[in-house]
């Protein structure tokens, strides 16, 4: 066989040594795409600051690729598509609200969507605040939603710190407060002292209600509490301010004055200065400490209390020995 001109072979040599080429700055290409890729995957995120982002329920992978990247999560929003992908997992990805800490990568991101790991909100209802005033905070809660249609009565709610996420009901917050409050009534009143004279678990939580509101002081409790059950064992009213405290506020907690010796001679069903025994109901949401202190109260014989100046009170179980306290408490509130 004869061989070929060579003004006919360098062509052909020339365009094989060209398609080489593009063949290797293909590869080159596609392997640095890759690398790129990888990169902007497990790299560090956009994002200078911790953000929260919240993803709303039924937002499918586009709608979630956007809000990340309006927020700087991801640098655009293809990334995220793609990645997802990529991965398979795009159904797995979670509605909430996240914190996305600052240079997350996309991974990270991503797998954070799908864990379900979502923000957790507390709010904390303290002890002694009535239905109105817990409603009142729970309305200003504003990572709940939902308005309360009607405030629970007073007693029923037990004060606690409560998580929830966002866009919980308030009315849901409420129904977790009542509920707990059933469960720890349920289970002190069958672990009460015996002998007490209260004849329900309504009549605890009155009692309860009115220790809450005497004292702050947390190991004064059962004490006072056994106040007032020596007063209900003799008949004794059991003349506690709070309680009118409750009537002249219609039920709100709280007045913006001192009370009056006018005021301990108020017609109402609540003012136990006048009416013997336990006022009609609860004056506030007890907390389980007073609950307790009410079905577990230190036994003794005291059957006053006033304030001593430093925050707690001074028990007395004679009137003179009370009225020298008494004495004694106004010297110190008036600094002599």
């Amino acid at each position: 066989m004869s061989a070929q001109p060579e003004n006919q072979t360098r062509p052909r040599r020339r365009w094989l040594r060209l398609t080489a080429a593009l063949l290797c700055f293909g590869m080159l290409g596609t392997a640095g795409g890759v690398w790129l890729g990888w990169q902007r995957y497990m790299g560090q995120g956009p994002l200078t600051a911790d953000t929260a982002v919240v993803i709303p329920r039924g937002t499918g992978v586009q709608g979630i690729a956007q809000r990340l990247a309006d927020a700087g999560v991801i640098g655009h929003p293809l990334e995220l598509v793609i990645a997802s992908r990529l991965r398979g997992d795009g159904a797995k990805l979670r509605a909430g609200e996240y914190l996305f800490t600052g240079g997350i990568s996309l991974k990270a991101a991503l797998d954070l969507i799908i864990s379900g790991k979502v923000i957790v909100h507390r709010v904390t209802v303290p002890e002694g605040l009535t239905s109105w005033q817990i409603v009142e905070r729970l309305r200003a809660e504003t990572n709940l939603s939902g308005d309360v249609t009607a405030i629970p009565a007073d007693g029923t709610l037990l004060p606690e710190t409560y998580q929830y996420l966002r866009d919980d009901a308030r009315a849901d917050v409420l129904a977790r407060m009542s509920a707990d409050m059933a469960d720890a009534l349920d289970r002190l009143w069958a672990e009460r002292a015996p002998d007490l004279p209260l004849k329900s678990k309504r009549e605890a939580v009155i009692l309860a209600s009115i220790v809450e509101k005497e004292t702050g002081v947390a190991a004064e409790r059962p004490r006072v509490a056994g106040v007032f059950v020596n007063r209900l064992r003799i008949g004794m009213r059991l003349q506690s301010d709070p309680t009118i405290i409750y009537a002249l506020s219609d039920g709100r907690g709280q007045i913006d004055r001192d009370l009056t010796r006018a005021d301990w001679k108020l017609e109402s069903p609540y003012n136990t200065y006048v009416v013997p025994g336990l006022p009609p109901g609860p004056i506030a949401n007890p907390g389980f400490l007073s609950l307790q202190a009410v079905l577990k109260p230190e036994t003794h014989r005291y059957l006053y209390f006033v304030a001593d100046g430093t925050g707690g009170h001074a028990f007395a179980e004679t009137l003179d020995d009370h009225n020298r306290n008494v004495v004694k408490w106004r010297r110190v509130r008036d600094g002599e």
